[in-house]
């Protein structure tokens, strides 16, 4: 039986001074940013890419402090990660954050059940569940080789709206929250697994979606607020290192758009 923990003062701010952290999807966007924040608390962030090899450069040597990485992540691939995860053992150890930001998505009406063809369903679950559970899986090891450890799933309000791109996203999107729900379960004590849930970021994430749009329906939120990449990289570093007695639970950062 694993001997419970107690502290008086509770267990404080988890500090990133010297610990590694692998984000997935680092080259751009959401995943950008918050290896952005991560490093600028002292984490090593490991960038994780599929494709985009110089943009993933380009951000490991922005970072501040030493010691990045750029590596390629392709998450429908398990071998090619848990070679990854090798090479990060062989270099660091341990792992102590875990950022599944990587995914994507195909914007296709939801009344259009034609054009939502199989091969596009089962792609869109390939990408954005069972990639992030390949990721975890093939870091789990050292995670736990951390003793205390975090994995951050970068989620969407899509999957409790129903409401999103496609009705494939929404509907992985929900499955991504499960999966938060029991891998928080089950890698307990050592590793917390917490999601984060935002609208529609300023990004370039969903192909044909401008600003426009996104800022109309930041407009119909109660905040009113474009939300940023750097506003969700705020909610993941505040997870990483304020949510200490927080696990299996998805947090909604959409400036109320579910209201």
């Amino acid at each position: 039986m694993t001997e419970i923990q107690v502290r008086r003062g509770g267990l404080g701010p988890f500090g990133l001074t010297d610990k590694v952290a692998v984000v997935t999807g680092g080259s751009s966007g959401i995943g950008a940013a918050t290896a952005h924040r991560l490093a600028g608390h002292g984490a090593t962030v490991v960038v994780g890419y599929h494709s985009g090899a110089v943009r993933a450069e380009k951000i490991v040597a922005e970072l501040p402090g030493d010691g990045h990485l750029a590596l390629r992540l392709p998450i429908e691939d398990t071998r090619a990660l848990e070679a990854a995860a090798s090479l990060v053992q062989e270099r660091f150890g341990s792992v102590s954050v875990l950022v599944n930001s990587a995914g994507s998505t195909t914007p296709v009406a939801h009344g259009d059940l034609d054009m939502m063809t199989d091969e596009l369903f089962d792609s869109m679950l390939r990408v954005n569940v069972r990639g992030p559970y390949a990721v975890t899986r093939a870091f789990v090891p050292l995670l736990r080789a951390s003793g205390d450890a975090v994995i951050i799933n970068i989620s969407s309000i899509s999957g409790r709206t129903a409401s999103g791109s496609s009705i494939a996203y929404c509907a992985a999107k929900a499955a991504l929250d499960n999966l938060t729900m029991s891998l928080g379960r089950v890698l307990g004590p050592e590793i917390r697994v917490i999601g984060l849930a935002p609208a529609a970021v300023d990004t370039e994430f969903v192909a044909g979606r401008g600003r426009d749009a996104i800022a109309a329906q930041a407009a119909s939120t109660p905040l009113k607020v474009m939300v940023h990449p750097d506003d969700i990289a705020d909610a993941a570093l505040a997870a990483v290192t304020q949510f200490r007695v927080a696990t299996g639970t998805t947090f909604v950062v959409d400036g109320g758009k579910h209201l």
